[in-house]
């Protein structure tokens, strides 16, 4: 029903984690995006930002032809209207749902991806970069942790894809953080982390990519020296 181009990174594992919790019928597509398949004309037909993840839903509910859909956020909230679940069962919760949302998709995710860029990726390490962005990554932890202090989830009582799409991205040893720090963080990221719906994303994850190797100079120009003219 569903194909899901992905490969397994934070943003990836957002939308194996809805599949898994759903049961939606669904078939992985590898996307290696060190070996830029992201630039696949087939691939950019559905997702024209070059960048994993996207789906197909080869069964709307509208009955017509497929759908496809590009951006974690985007194809979080589609597949949440689609099956009724995850997204807020009032609309004062999805408001809430949707804000969330968002600060992952603006905040969390970014700052996050620049602080791995800096500290784990980049070719020359430049501290002012690296702890801008550690401290960035802090600031953000703090925020979850203090939105998650007598609350269960993200929202409140009621899971949704405001925690799937934040977990991925709570990386704390790769981040420079200590979760001791933050305690309700760490109350819920072990929740999270424990349920089998998650298990099994993570695992799908392997499958695909049992073991991240070291970045080479090629993967490092594949993802980071893109300009207007992909390099290919």
């Amino acid at each position: 029903m569903i194909d899901l181009h992905y490969w397994p990174t934070p943003n990836g594992h957002k939308i194996t984690i809805f599949l898994e919790e759903t049961g939606l019928d669904y078939t992985i597509h590898p996307v290696n995006i060190g070996k830029g398949e992201q630039f696949a004309p087939d691939f950019l037909a559905i997702a024209p930002n070059n960048r994993m993840p996207a789906i197909v839903d080869r069964a709307p509910t509208d009955g017509g032809a497929p759908i496809s859909v590009f951006e974690s956020g985007a194809i979080l909230l589609y597949l949440a209207h689609k099956t009724g679940r995850f997204g807020g069962a009032t609309p004062r919760a999805h408001v809430d749902v949707l804000q969330w949302l968002m600060w992952q998709m603006g905040g969390l995710g970014p700052m996050a991806g620049q602080n791995h860029h800096f500290g784990r990726y980049a070719p020359e390490k430049i501290p002012y970069a690296i702890d801008r962005y550690v401290k960035e990554t802090n600031r953000l932890y703090g925020v979850l942790d203090r939105r998650l202090e007598g609350r269960e989830f993200v929202i409140g009582d009621e899971y949704t894809v405001a925690d799937m799409a934040a977990f991925p991205w709570i990386l704390p040893e790769a981040q420079g953080q200590d979760m001791a720090d933050f305690p309700h963080l760490s109350r819920w990221h072990a929740a999270i982390k424990a349920r089998p719906a998650v298990e099994r994303a993570y695992a799908r994850g392997r499958e695909i990519q049992p073991q991240p190797a070291e970045m080479t100079d090629e993967q490092r120009r594949v993802l980071f020296g893109q300009s207007s003219t992909p390099a290919r």
